[in-house]
């Protein structure tokens, strides 16, 4: 049994309607899922917009190595310390999805001490949430396919189809696949491929939802493929919509859990933000500010992804904004930056540290170019020596952040109340941020995705194919322009090569491929080799994940 696992097993879990009085939810506001797992009702989500919000502290992270950084983690203990010293906090998280569960990860609660629980459920199938998803994905492909077959009025051309289906699994065959064969039984003959669900426009749909009108809304705006005279055909235009939104009328309301501190979490969404917007729903969000009186969330990987999608996707169309952005960094993950193999990090290296710390330094500036306050949270590693971690916080003041070693994987809320009492002291002296977004909505789509390039990661300029050229072209023709963009590309580089590590600087980004995902409201641009359908390691998670003798799961981590 992995050591996360046992710690979460042996722990007694509370009813989930007493962690939910803890934050004035009364019991007639949940809809439970067993013991420890609850639904929050529309109608007390509804009733949540009255109250003034708390503040919100985004937690987000250097470019993930292979050595781990620990952001859900972070996350976790973070708002089990500010509970701790007595300012009441709610985390909003995202969910698991089971292609990273069963591929690398093993599983994506938190770890040690700082988790969210129940573990098992929460890492598996949950509340059904990303099954919803998926169902009303793909509910939209068999129409599609089916309006092709009997010639519908929407007059959809099979060349022109650009809905693919998803599932929720890295299965790198189903990138590529043909439909319809069988000598025009089945629809005509075309290609098409899977995405995994966590990249479906669908799943950015809900994350970016105000409510369930919003939702429909959106759903309706989906555009799908065009007809043979280059007119838009939407999920509206198949009549789809209403059918998509009855799928995840449960799937909108967010998820409410426990920590092992005690603390209520909100999980719900999960988007990568390396190939989707990365961030959990607007919903949960906005829920944890009117419920505590911090709310602590993450973004996905590392800040150049997740930070600057949640700042320029997600705060610009719901009109969120920070207070403080905390970016989490190890010993471990530096010294991989500073080019150390991943088997040698046990031995002292101060030079790999300073060399490394370039990277952590490129995301406090970032951050701060976005009007953040921001402080480091040292995520301590057993195998860190006292001088690595004293030389870090020494270079953190160097340029100006405070850095604070946190141990809250082994010591729970205990090993980050003093990160706690700096989040909450920089907010007390001030309480808003002066947020700056990256770009101008009127900025020409080229120009937002160079702006991101230049700005965030350092290029000298970006490479757009002819067919990315023409596309954006297209969409600022149809109306578009004004949207953002999520950028598309390795997670483990400022580039898009992983394997320039640190921060490197002056090259060209490059972009193969952009697509509109008129229903969430922004424009993706894929950068590079990036796939929107990961495949598996080659030796996956999932081949120590069992069920033991005694029903119970094994091997998640």
């Amino acid at each position: 049994m992995s050591h996360d696992l046992a710690i979460a097993r042996a722990a007694t879990l509370r009813p989930i309607a007493d962690v939910a009085a803890d934050i004035g939810i009364p019991h007639d506001a949940l809809e439970p899922y067993g013991k420890h797992i609850a639904k929050l009702t529309q109608p007390y989500l509804d009733s949540l917009a009255a109250r003034p919000p708390g503040r919100l502290v985004l937690v987000t992270a250097i470019n993930p190595t292979p050595a781990g950084e620990g952001k859900t983690t972070t996350t976790i203990g973070l708002g089990d310390a500010l509970n701790r010293i007595g300012r009441r906090t709610v985390i909003a998280l995202r969910e698991p999805s089971l292609g990273p569960v069963f591929g690398r990860k093993g599983g994506a609660t938190g770890g040690g001490h700082a988790q969210v629980v129940p573990m098992e459920r929460i890492n598996l199938h949950f509340t059904g949430d990303f099954h919803a998803i998926g169902a009303a994905h793909n509910l939209l492909s068999a129409m599609i396919d089916n309006q092709l077959y009997w010639g519908g009025g929407a007059g959809l051309d099979p060349r022109r189809v650009t809905w693919r289906r998803v599932v929720d699994m890295n299965d790198r065959a189903l990138r590529r696949i043909a439909v319809g064969l069988g000598d025009g039984k089945n629809g005509p003959a075309r290609e098409t491929g899977f995405d995994i669900t966590v990249a479906s426009e669908v799943m950015a749909v809900l994350c970016l939802a105000s409510g369930p009108a919003d939702l429909v809304a959106r759903l309706e705006r989906i555009i799908v493929g065009r007809t043979a005279a280059g007119k838009s055909v939407t999920a509206g235009d198949l009549d789809a919509a209403g059918a998509m939104a009855v799928l995840l009328a449960e799937a909108v309301l967010p998820n409410l859990v426990q920590t092992l501190g005690g603390s209520p979490a909100l999980i719900h969404g999960g988007p990568f933000a390396n190939i989707a917007h990365g961030c959990n729903s607007v919903i949960a969000t906005r829920a944890a500010l009117a419920l505590g009186e911090f709310a602590v969330t993450e973004a996905g990987f590392g800040a150049d992804l997740g930070a600057e999608k949640f700042l320029d996707i997600k705060c610009r169309s719901s009109g969120l904004s920070p207070s403080a952005c905390v970016v989490v960094a190890t010993v471990r993950a530096l010294k991989m930056q500073g080019g150390v193999a991943k088997d040698r990090l046990g031995a002292e290296d101060l030079g790999a540290v300073e060399t490394g710390f370039a990277n952590l330094a490129r995301h406090v500036e970032n951050m701060r170019g976005f009007g953040l306050p921001v402080l480091v949270a040292l995520n301590a590693f057993a195998g860190d020596t006292a001088v690595e971690q004293a030389r870090l916080v020494e270079l953190c003041a160097g340029i100006g952040v405070e850095a604070h070693v946190c141990t809250h994987w082994a010591d729970g809320a205990a090993g980050a109340e003093g990160l706690a009492r700096a989040v909450a002291a920089l907010t007390d002296a001030a309480p808003v941020a002066d947020l700056r977004l990256l770009y101008p909505d009127d900025m020409p789509l080229a120009d937002k995705v160079r702006t991101v390039a230049q700005r965030v990661y350092r290029a000298a300029d970006v490479a757009f194919s002819p067919a990315a050229r023409r596309d954006l072209a297209r969409f600022e023709a149809d109306g578009f322009r004004d949207f953002p963009v999520c950028m598309a590309k390795t997670p483990y580089s400022f580039t898009a090569d992983e394997t320039l590590i640190g921060a490197p600087s002056g090259f060209v980004l490059p972009v193969e491929e952009v697509r509109l995902s008129a229903g969430a409201g922004f424009v993706v641009a894929l950068c590079g080799a990036v796939s929107t359908m990961p495949g598996l390691p080659r030796v996956p998670s999932a081949t120590h994940i069992r069920l033991g003798a005694d029903g119970l799961i094994e091997g998640l981590s």
